[in-house]
């Protein structure tokens, strides 16, 4: 919350997002982003400072805290500078583009972003979090030098620096030129994968470097990996992986639900803000994990996820807030952390057991006495440990969380970020399509189907999407993630619903961004819609990262969207877009793993299975309890138009068809005879 809650409102005050609210009551003379801050900085000729966070960023906090709540130094920014302030989860194309810039600077990025920029906003020097005295002094010093005859020397800077950030991306790192590739091959694939496994930490998991994120894509590679090669060793550490995730800190133990990362390489501490994009991807890697393996640890996570997001993360409409902030009380991590003596308030006698359960000591794991809540064995082991019957350890434990989510539900809370984002709405969406289809769970189709409901009725606009939705009102142009991940969604619903009309809006989606987004040069997508407001430049995203980039995830919708509706050009477009990038997979596999599941897509091609007759809903219930991640699902109850249906007429016989590269298996009428099919046709 603001320091100066009386002081007067600045033009933030008219915004909808709480990070923007966030700085309504600053002495700082804040615009959002928008042609009238940009006017005044070309008609005063005065240099921008723009200044990028997000409501749940803990070093954010701080420096508003430090800075921008500070009269002194308001002044300082308020005299030489229009102030511009962005929320970059509203606003993902600024971030982009003034977020490397800054890293073609040689600075690390992050956030808090701050960068100054010429009135025309092409930027010459930025930074991230600066203590007050060196911001000022920084500011001080670039308003003389850009008052002085030196101005031309911070304007060729900028100059050169916007030149590099409207370089094509692909020319930019090596990839430009790969479209003559000779396709997906299993020598090159062999190569992506050894090259991954270079990063693995063999001891807890993960990637070897601290700080630790999840990065689920990596892990849902691994499981793709080894569905097509039957490696034991990659089963292996994705196993590792998903274990020590769960047992560690950076997992709710109390409340389910994940924070962003750990800090440390062993999960232990995190930093404590929770995303609804890393969650909505892990409920889809978790799940998929215990298709392969059917550990009660990754369902018990599922289940506690969803429970989480249902309880603190929905909204009555059926949106999905975006995200927890990391502080309560103006501390990181109060709201999850427990002294050894709250412990034994609420739990008496049974303290001790969960003391050990939970690792929970009287000097603590972490600052001042505290502990964070984790864990070093599974519960079979704990079990035999301390000679107690699995069942009655289970009813211990539902009992502690119960009691410690109860005494927690009493403390002042983390700050809730209550916009609504269309990207990562559709990726919990997909988790939890993901989660319906690994357990059968009505509730979580339930959620899913008021979700996708959601997206249609208040963020869609004819063949368009908005970005940002809150309080009745959608704002900002959909940008290239937001469609690709929605399209994934609903190919994913369909495929776990047989209601066509998922299937149909996809494709209507699918081409918008075609006509919209395609940049035919270089085969890749822009990020930014065609009538979008003009930046300095137009990016394409293509690598992966803790969010898969818009156009990897774009080209795995082209796959499986033009497998279902038979259309030639999307499958060809797909391959066409992993060429571009193919040679750099291979190298850097790290930073593609979505791209390197396409590849894992277009080596071994999955099945079409048709399913028709009036137990179809039933036959896709048994097959989906299965990781057939390359195979795509359609069925019906009746007839049916869409190419992979039509001319199978539905019978009292439910009949399963199994088709691979245009060439049908007999017919069958059982999932055991399908699912035999398909493993015959895997050899």
């Amino acid at each position: 919350m603001p320091a100066f809650p009386t002081a007067p409102a600045n033009r933030l005050a008219h915004e909808t997002s709480p990070y923007l609210l966030q700085h309504a009551h600053n002495p700082v003379d804040w615009y959002p982003w928008g042609p009238e801050a940009l006017a005044r900085a070309q008609a005063e000729q005065k240099p921008i400072l723009v200044s990028i966070g997000y409501a749940a960023c803990h070093w954010c906090h701080v420096m508003e805290r430090e800075s921008f709540e500070n009269e002194q130094v308001a002044r300082v920014m308020n005299e030489y500078f229009v102030c511009i302030k962005v929320d970059r989860e509203e606003r993902p194309d600024v971030d982009q583009i003034y977020m490397d810039a800054v890293q073609a600077m040689g600075i690390q990025g992050g956030w808090p972003l701050n960068v100054l920029l010429t009135p025309e906003a092409k930027p010459f020097y930025g930074g991230t979090y600066f203590p007050p005295s060196n911001w000022v002094k920084l500011l001080e010093n670039v308003a003389q030098v850009y008052a002085s005859e030196h101005r031309a020397e911070l304007d060729g800077s900028a100059e050169r620096f916007t030149q590099v950030l409207q370089a094509s991306e692909l020319a930019k790192y090596g990839a430009a030129g790969n479209q003559a590739s000779a396709g997906v091959n299993d020598e090159e694939f062999k190569l992506l994968a050894y090259n991954l496994s270079l990063r693995y930490d063999r001891e807890r998991g993960g990637t070897n470097r601290a700080p630790k994120f999840p990065m689920p894509s990596i892990w849902r590679f691994l499981l793709r990996t080894h569905h097509i090669s039957g490696s034991q060793a990659v089963l292996n550490q994705v196993n590792l992986t998903l274990r020590e995730m769960a047992w560690g800190g950076i997992y709710d133990q109390v409340g389910g639900g994940w924070a962003r990362y750990s800090v440390d390489a062993e999960w232990l501490v995190p930093h404590f803000e929770k995303m609804l994009y890393d969650n909505g991807q892990l409920l889809s890697l978790y799940s998929e994990a215990f298709q392969v393996t059917p550990d009660p640890l990754y369902r018990e996570v599922v289940f506690q996820t969803v429970a989480w997001v249902r309880r603190e993360l929905t909204n009555p409409e059926g949106g999905f807030y975006s995200s927890l902030d990391a502080d309560s009380e103006g501390e990181e991590g109060k709201f999850y952390v427990w002294t050894r003596e709250e412990l034994q308030r609420l739990l008496g006698a049974e303290e001790p057991l969960a003391s050990a359960y939970y690792q929970c000591t009287g000097v603590g794991n972490w600052e001042h006495g505290r502990n964070i809540l984790h864990r070093r064995q599974s519960d079979a082991d704990f079990a035999e440990e301390h000679k107690l019957e699995p069942h009655v350890l289970a009813k211990l434990i539902h009992g502690w969380q119960k009691t410690l989510l109860a005494a927690r539900a009493q403390r002042v809370r983390p700050g809730l970020d209550d916009k609504v984002l269309t990207g990562w709405n559709a990726l919990m969406l997909s988790g939890l399509v993901a989660a319906y289809r690994a357990f059968g769970e009505a509730e979580f189709l339930a959620l899913a189907l008021r979700n996708a409901e959601f997206l249609q009725q208040h963020l869609r606009q004819g063949p368009r999407l908005y970005r940002t939705w809150k309080n009745g009102r959608a704002t900002i142009n959909g940008f290239l993630e937001d469609y690709a991940l929605v399209i994934e969604a609903y190919v994913a619903l369909y495929e776990a619903t047989f209601a066509e009309s998922w299937l149909h809006e996809a494709e209507t989606l699918t081409r918008y961004v075609l006509a919209n987004f395609f940049d035919p040069a270089e085969q890749q997508f822009f990020y930014t819609d065609a009538s979008a407001e003009p930046l300095i430049a137009r990016k394409k995203e293509l690598f992966d990262n803790v969010i898969p980039a818009s156009n990897s995830a774009m080209a795995h919708n082209l796959l499986r969207l033009g497998r279902h509706l038979e259309n030639a050009d999307y499958q060809t477009l797909a391959a066409a877009m992993l060429a571009q990038v193919q040679a750099l997979a291979a190298k850097e596999p790290q930073h593609l793993t979505n791209w390197a599941s396409l590849y894992v897509a277009l080596l071994r091609p999955g099945a079409e299975v048709a399913i028709a007759g009036l137990q179809a809903e039933a036959f896709r219930q048994q097959l989906s309890r299965h990781f057939l991640p390359n195979d795509i699902l359609a069925g019906t109850l009746a007839d049916s138009e869409l190419p992979l249906l039509r001319g199978r007429a539905a019978t009292k016989q439910t009949t399963l068809y199994v088709c691979r590269d245009r060439a049908c298996r007999l017919p069958v009428h059982t999932v055991a005879e399908a699912l035999a099919q398909l493993a015959l046709a895997e050899q």
